[in-house]
């Protein structure tokens, strides 16, 4: 029962209530006058637009989203998930940056500034007092933190296939010196069903060991396939 149809019962049943004391036919004046006003006032009220439009603030937005929707693996996975909007989904494990794993990122993608890959020069002149890893290096780690990749342990398991759309609003508000240990924790910020597919928002939160600094903050976007 919607909201629309609760307030017409109600109405119902206040109608029913007032024909019984049979106002009609009381001498009561000011009893009369109650029951005219009641019913006028009902009257006005369920003809007001906004009445019939009241259920649309309560309808199940699950419902309104799926309209056109019609694979069941689609329903069922939105209509979970749909749940968890605003909540923490996953808070990965602690990954050691050392001097090794940032020197071969930069091997590979070409970046070899001094305060990332020169530790003397570094502890001499960097505001840091030493090396620092790679903004990059960081968010491609994203994969790893959020435990995204392992095979043994999906985090989508109903899904057939998971593709990485991008990335939205990445920052990196402090630098992640060499030698720390950085997590990930991730918050479901919205879900869009399709046909054959859901698509999901998650904001990712990089933080460090022993320190209530963010160092990486991405909001990625995955498309799941069922």
């Amino acid at each position: 029962m919607d909201v629309l149809e609760y307030i017409r019962e109600k109405e119902r049943s206040l109608r029913t209530r007032i024909n019984n004391f049979d106002l009609k036919n009381t001498s009561d004046t000011h009893l009369r006058q109650l029951s005219y006003f009641i019913s006028h006032s009902l009257n006005n009220t369920l003809n007001n637009s906004w009445v019939s439009k009241i259920h649309l603030f309560f309808d199940s937005s699950s419902d309104r989203e799926l309209q056109g929707v019609k694979n069941p693996k689609v329903i069922a996975f939105y209509r979970e998930w749909q749940a968890r909007i605003d909540q923490e989904v996953f808070l990965g494990d602690w990954v050691a940056i050392d001097q090794s794993r940032i020197d071969r990122f930069a091997e590979v993608t070409g970046d070899r500034q001094w305060i990332h890959t020169d530790p003397e020069r570094a502890r001499a002149e960097s505001p840091f007092g030493g090396t620092i890893a790679h903004g990059f290096l960081i968010l491609s780690l994203l994969p790893e933190l959020t435990d995204t990749v392992n095979p043994k342990k999906p985090p989508y398991p109903k899904a057939r296939m998971v593709v990485n759309c991008g990335l939205d609003q990445v920052r990196f508000p402090y630098p992640v010196k060499t030698g720390s240990r950085i997590r990930a924790c991730t918050t479901l910020k919205s879900l869009v069903p399709s046909k054959r597919s859901v698509e999901i928002v998650n904001q990712i939160q990089v933080e460090v060991e022993g320190s209530n600094r963010v160092v990486c903050v991405a909001d990625s976007v995955l498309k799941l396939y069922f």
